[in-house]
Order: structure tokens, then sequence, then C-alpha cells
């Protein structure tokens, strides 16, 4: 991704290294995206996408974050 504001993408991006890590959701999408055979980017950017919706849709409600079973 190269598009759109540097400082976000930046933010976003060490997130989701983090949360490929530390959240279920977006290890399970992460490892499932790898085993498909998929390049280690693209999957990132995929969850990269998958934790702007969740993040999104925390915004909207303002709710706080809540794990969920994947």
């Amino acid at each position: 991704m190269w598009g759109g504001r540097a400082h976000v993408r930046t933010v976003l991006y060490r997130g989701t290294l983090v949360a490929t890590r530390d959240n279920p959701q977006i290890n399970a999408l992460s490892q499932r995206l790898l085993a498909a055979g998929q390049v280690t980017k693209v999957a990132l950017t995929a969850c990269m996408h998958k934790l702007l919706t969740i993040l999104n849709a925390m915004l909207k409600p303002r709710t706080s974050w809540s794990p969920q079973e994947v």
C-alpha cells in the first residue's frame, strides 16, 4: 500500500504486526492465508484491512474491545 496518509499507514502496519501475534482473530486470518500459499506481505495487507474493519466497527457505536471466539 503506498497511497493515503503515511502516518496512519505506519501505525496500522505496526499494530497489525502485533495483532498477528496476539489477537486470535487476526492471527487465525494470517495463518489461514499463509497456509493457502499467500505471500507474507499480501497476508499482512489483508490483516491490516481486517484490523481496520474491526476498529471502524468499534468506533461507530463507541464500544470497547471484547475478545470473541474465532
